[in-house]
């Protein structure tokens, strides 16, 4: 069983900063990807990033990309989001998912996670 726990959401202005943190406990590096989504209300949850668990190869969400950065930190169990130049648009609450089977190519649909945290906050003004 893999639970996951986001941190390091907040406020901040437009051009701010944030550092997600994603804490695994469990069979987590048995996963095949880590990935990053978001879900403002009244839309669409939407995948921001994910990474290869094995490779660390990364791909980004066109609205994020050259702003946003996942990396992981194997020996902590951890997945990080840093956020820069965050704008309005940004404003979601953020979960941390793994998936845990099947292929990679499927990393990029959130449908095919298996395990999710709660969430953390995200919240952007002008």
């Amino acid at each position: 069983q893999v639970q996951l726990v986001e941190s390091g959401g907040g406020s901040v202005q437009t051009g701010g900063s944030l550092r997600l943190s994603c804490a695994a406990s469990g069979a987590t590096y048995s996963s095949v990807c880590m990935g990053w989504f978001r879900q403002a209300p009244g839309s669409e949850r939407e995948r921001v990033a994910h990474i290869y668990t094995g490779s660390g190869s990364t791909y980004y969400a066109d609205s994020v990309k050259g702003r946003f950065t996942i990396s992981q930190d194997n020996a902590k169990n951890t997945v990080y989001l840093q956020m820069n130049s965050l704008k309005p648009e940004d404003t979601a609450m953020y979960y941390c998912a793994a998936k845990l089977y099947g292929a990679a190519l499927f990393c990029i649909n959130g449908a095919r996670y298996d395990a999710w945290g709660h969430g953390t906050q995200v919240t952007v003004s002008s």
